[in-house]
């Protein structure tokens, strides 16, 4: 039987396994599982699997989306979130049966569950008006909320950071810190300050919680730690003010605090670096100096990416577990106290969540590569032995052709080395040409590399050769090559690119060098815009969530006051003429090549008015552009958006090119 290749509407079967959650016996995990239903919407449910043995069992079902599982630590009962009510809110379940029970009740929902050591209390963080208690914020019905959305009230605007692209509006509202009381299933509210708080972890002996939050105002970018004592509800202490840290995880002796972060050394092009902090005066220093690779997960797909990382896990109180981004990699790495940070586990593939379970060297995985959307597996932390345990799409996929990538290694103009893959088309045949796309990441500080990725997969199965590279400004490859790019958009990142493809024009004699294609989102729909206002080498391009306009974007991006600064090197006022000179929209009168803008309406990160102008200017001037709105589409509608809008911006986008190439 020949096997068939990847389709666009595969999307809707495929299934997302995330988060896994060992319990404190080591025997068990639970996780969650997402799929695109029959009215092409999410959900999510919870699964269990003991470790070594077993299938997955589903624990949750029906039309919902529960996530974060998290076990008591008698293992119990697991507390996760849930929108079964309506808005995500914090229920509980028994781990021996029984209906799901809701424990929260508050206005606007609540965040992911941190069980405190002794079971009494799980804290969370909520979205909450400053200038109402918490008693008063108590969820309102489906009437009810209907009733206030037609209100449309004026948005007072006081603050800088008013929006995001995740949460759309603030309206005036805050996240604070909420104990929950398990016995008495009553809500305490924590923290008052009109800032954002972020959960992070309870001390050992259950006394003292850490958390983030920035307290120097809207035009500081950073996440400082606080401790905050339980007893008697005294005063957070503070333990760093000079950079931005998050993930924080407390030592076993409670005597430190381990975290990622960085002090902006390079700005928001820093790597993040692994640290030891200590709990009682914020001493602090960096285990992975000379590692000089990001710590965390960089990685971009549109399946796996952006997954819940736990962070540092310590492995005792002298090692510490966590994941890092190198050459295309995500990989496990150990970090101890004194020593050379050493891999675990890293291969060709992507690491996009883990649990460890210390006391038995277990570690549950979640692992995708090119060919699998990912799965889980068990690993010996003392031997590195590796055993699949779940297949969560093989049925799916059994009949269906995945490419495997190429890797590509090209020299720039300047010499620097620059790493790539080649995706081959379906059906492949030596003896005929192929049409190529250059697909170009965003971030820019992020990469490509071993992961599933649905849409390069469909392009190669309709027939294309499909090229994708790590310019500089990309993780994976030092600090020096991430922040190369900031103040030289448009310059040595793009010929980076060019030179990529000429190189494989060069080495793969079955490309067609008269049918190529561009395309990229975000920072990668910046550098497609770049592209055609610079050069006639492409035949057609699909520019996605860009930027044109750095003037306008300064002002009207949730990031613009901060990100134009960092990557451009000037804040509007002080330099616009070099804004413009990095803007694309400023060369519009060079684009010569077919161009396809698509774009979210609810787009924040960047805005829709960049396409706007990109369309307005090219259709003034007789340029071949059309223009794509995607209603209800924010910045990440090609990882998260509605599954039935991801599917038509596919679809654009395949048409396009198959018209054109």
């Amino acid at each position: 039987m020949s096997k068939r290749p990847l389709e666009i509407e595969d999307l809707f079967k495929l299934t997302q396994y995330s988060d896994p959650q060992i319990d404190h016996s080591g025997q068990t995990y639970v996780f969650t599982g997402r799929i695109i239903n029959e009215n092409q919407d999410y959900n999510e449910h919870l699964y269990v699997q003991t470790v070594h043995d077993g299938k997955p069992r589903q624990w949750t079902f029906g039309n919902v989306k529960d996530r974060f599982p998290r076990f008591s630590p008698d293992d119990q009962t697991i507390a996760f979130l849930s929108n079964r009510s309506g808005i995500d809110q914090l229920w509980s379940m028994s781990t021996n049966g029984g209906a799901p029970k809701q424990l929260t009740y508050l206005e606007h929902g609540a965040g992911e569950p941190y069980w405190s050591p002794d079971g009494r209390y799980i804290l969370f963080a909520a979205s909450v008006h400053t200038d109402r208690s918490l008693a008063e914020q108590v969820k309102k019905t489906k009437e009810e909320r209907q009733k206030d959305n037609k209100k449309k009230d004026p948005l007072r605007v006081e603050r800088l950071k008013y929006k995001s692209d995740a949460f759309g509006l603030h309206n005036q509202k805050h996240q604070q810190l909420v104990l929950f009381d398990v016995e008495n299933q009553t809500c305490e509210q924590l923290t008052t300050a009109k800032v954002d708080h972020n959960v992070s972890a309870w001390s050992p002996d259950g006394m003292e919680i850490a958390y983030t939050t920035n307290l120097k105002g809207d035009d500081h970018i950073g996440q400082d730690i606080f401790i905050r004592p339980l007893v008697n509800r005294e005063e957070a202490k503070q333990l760093t003010d000079d950079g931005t840290y998050h993930r924080l995880s407390w030592s076993p002796d409670g005597t430190k605090i381990a975290c990622f972060g960085h002090t902006y050394d390079y700005e928001g092009a820093t790597q993040n670096e692994l640290w030891i902090i200590d709990a009682s005066n914020g001493k602090k220093r960096a285990l992975t100096t000379s590692f000089d690779h990001e710590i965390g997960d960089a990685m971009i797909s549109d399946f796996q990416s952006g997954q819940h990382n736990p962070g540092p896990v310590w492995e005792n109180d002298q090692s510490i577990v966590f994941t890092a981004s190198r050459f295309g990699r995500t990989g496990l790495f150990r970090a101890p106290m004194n020593g050379e940070v050493l891999p675990i586990f890293e291969d060709n593939e992507h690491v996009y969540a883990f649990s460890l379970h210390a006391k038995t060297n277990t570690l549950i995985a979640g692992i995708s590569s090119p060919t699998d959307p990912g799965n889980f597996y068990v690993i010996a932390l003392d031997g590195g032995e590796i055993t699949q345990r779940t297949y969560a799409n093989d049925a799916h996929l059994f009949d269906i052709v995945l490419q495997e990538p190429e890797p590509v290694y090209f020299s720039a103009n300047d010499g620097w080395d620059i790493e790539g893959w080649l995706l081959y088309p379906y059906n492949y045949d030596p003896g005929e040409k192929y049409p190529l796309i250059l697909e170009i990441h965003g971030g820019p500080h992020a990469m490509y590399g071993y992961s599933f990725f649905h849409e390069l997969q469909v392009l190669a199965g309709k027939g294309y050769a499909v090229l994708y590279t790590n310019p500089r400004g990309s993780h994976g490859y030092g600090q020096h090559f991430v922040d190369a790019v900031r103040g030289d958009y448009g310059g040595n990142d793009y010929t980076d690119l060019m030179a990529a493809l000429e190189q494989t024009l060069e080495r793969f004699s079955f490309i067609d060098d008269t049918r190529l294609g561009v395309t990229g989102g975000s920072y990668g729909g910046f550098m497609t815009n770049w592209i055609v206002s610079h050069t006639n080498r492409f035949k057609a391009a699909v520019t996605q969530r860009s930027i044109a306009n750095w003037l306008s974007f300064y002002g009207v991006s949730d990031i613009g006051y901060y990100f134009t600064k960092w990557e451009i090197g000037e804040h509007l006022l002080d330099d616009p003429k070099k804004l413009w000179d990095h803007s694309p929209l400023k060369y519009a009168r060079e684009v010569e090549t077919p161009i396809l803008i698509l774009h979210g309406e609810h787009d924040l990160r960047c805005p829709i008015e960049q396409a706007e102008q990109w369309f307005t200017v090219l259709n003034y001037y007789g340029k071949e552009a059309v223009f794509v709105r995607f209603p209800e589409a924010n910045h990440e509608l090609s990882r998260n958006g509605p599954p039935r809008l991801r599917a038509a911006r596919l679809e654009e986008i395949v048409h396009w090119f198959n018209d054109r190439l």
